[in-house]
């Protein structure tokens, strides 16, 4: 037998920017091991192919040559409930956002119920050699650890947000129901033979209050497909002459901190009579009808519009119209420690952008972002003011995020850590008896 071509040996060319090609024609060890095995991922917040990094996740695992199914709420224009995208099996069940701390265990109740459910049914169509439990909740490790007990199935978790801090973000308090987010966190990672980790302050975590074991704790960071997020040509509607554009994309939930942003708008339109700014918020999520009342409120109907979801070329064109991007979340416990996807975007875009004082997101930004260190509408419109009256110092701001995002902010190398993960966990139950492994020859 040829030694393996490991995943980390791809090679990257015109013809193929992300090295799958390359990966699906190798005759290895390793994609004959692929080839027999199947990928259960379990997403109980969004919907796949919406969930950005979980249906890229997904791809490069159907790519890589392993067999892939999904099971995943309904929403976002996503409404069937078992569709094919692509080669990858997609389930949905139906789902109602909570809005209080007992509504959340009400839908998460439903949510584990109905994954039980799909999960065998998946199962009956093929077995399931892993599953995967991409957070929130901390409480999808039921469902692996059913399918664990009856047929020995590998689980990983693949770590998006932190529930205990979410929680005292959303909520102000640790009581019960903290206790127990941080009890399922656990249990989680206990049950867990690998975790993928979004950064290095996740896989910190994995390992302090985790205790998982270094050498299975993986990070993967949530970055776009360069040649699918790039600037194209602005949406004319946008562009206005002797206007500039301020911007916000992303989720909008009571702990993102879109209200600051409004509030913002509002101190710089009517306090400071700056008529020459206008805003775009692009996005949905469960604040955004109280957002636009919010806004009406405060006579900024004419400054500010709410776009709802866009995604494709449409959302391209959005954003190339922007000069200035905002990310208002506010310093918190909880925002302090994630990687934000609006980072990633807006410094793939060349777009300057300013931001609250949150480490994770301030270290990954470098000089691409203006942080204001108070927390308040009054600080937020002084730093969106101050890049718009400087386009010197926008224009180095947006090369300087533009640079460090074609040399660092590679999803195929991220692809490859990821795969890795995977070849590592198959590895130690590879025997010469065993014939899934195998090629008859």
């Amino acid at each position: 037998m040829q030694p393996p071509i490991r995943f980390a040996d791809w090679r990257v060319t015109d013809g193929d920017p992300y090295g799958l090609a390359t990966a699906r024609c190798c005759q290895t060890w390793e994609a004959t091991i692929s080839k027999k095995h199947h990928i259960l991922i379990l997403v109980e917040n969004l919907p796949v192919p919406f969930d950005r990094r979980v249906w890229q996740e997904a791809q490069a695992l159907n790519d890589a040559g392993y067999e892939v199914s999904v099971i995943c709420p309904t929403g976002k224009g996503f409404d069937k409930t078992y569709e094919v995208i692509g080669g990858i099996h997609i389930y949905r069940h139906p789902l109602k956002e909570a809005e209080s701390a007992a509504g959340y265990m009400r839908e998460y109740g439903a949510a584990l119920m109905h994954q039980l459910r799909l999960s065998f049914r998946v199962r009956r169509r093929r077995p399931i050699d892993v599953i995967q439990a991409c957070n929130p909740p901390d409480l999808m490790f039921l469902v692996a650890l059913v399918h664990k007990a009856m047929f020995d199935t590998y689980f990983v978790f693949d770590h998006h947000d932190l529930g205990p801090e979410l929680y005292v973000t959303k909520f102000g308090r640790k009581d019960l129901f903290y206790r127990l987010l941080c009890f399922f966190e656990r249990l989680t990672f206990r049950v867990a033979d690998a975790s993928i980790a979004t950064n290095e302050t996740f896989r910190d975590i994995a390992v302090s209050r985790g205790g998982m074991d270094p050498d299975r704790v993986v990070v993967v960071k949530s970055y776009p497909e360069a040649g699918k997020f790039r600037l194209t040509e602005a949406e004319q509607s946008l562009v206005v002459p002797g206007r500039h554009l301020i911007g916000y994309i992303g989720i909008m939930g009571a702990q993102d901190g879109v209200d600051m942003l409004v509030r913002a708008m509002a101190e710089i339109v009517h306090v400071r009579r700056r008529r020459d700014i206008n805003c775009l918020i692009i996005g949905d999520g469960p604040e955004l009808d109280r957002l636009r009342a919010t806004a009406s409120a405060l006579d900024l109907n004419q400054s500010l519009h709410f776009t709802g979801y866009l995604s494709g070329p449409t959302l391209l064109s959005h954003l190339s119209a922007l000069n200035v991007g905002v990310i208002p979340d506010p310093p918190n416990e909880f925002n302090d420690k994630l990687s934000m996807n609006k980072v990633f975007e807006y410094m793939m875009l060349g777009l300057p952008f300013v931001q609250f004082n949150l480490r994770q997101a301030a270290r990954e930004a470098r000089n691409a972002a203006l942080v204001v260190s108070e927390h308040s509408p009054r600080a937020l419109a002084d730093g969106i003011v101050a890049l718009v009256d400087d386009p010197e110092r926008r224009k180095r701001m947006g090369q300087s995020g533009r640079a460090i995002a074609e040399r660092e902010f590679q999803w195929p190398v991220e692809a490859r850590h990821y795969l890795d993960a995977y070849q590592n966990l198959f590895r130690p139950r590879l025997n010469v008896n065993d014939q899934r492994h195998y090629p008859a020859s």
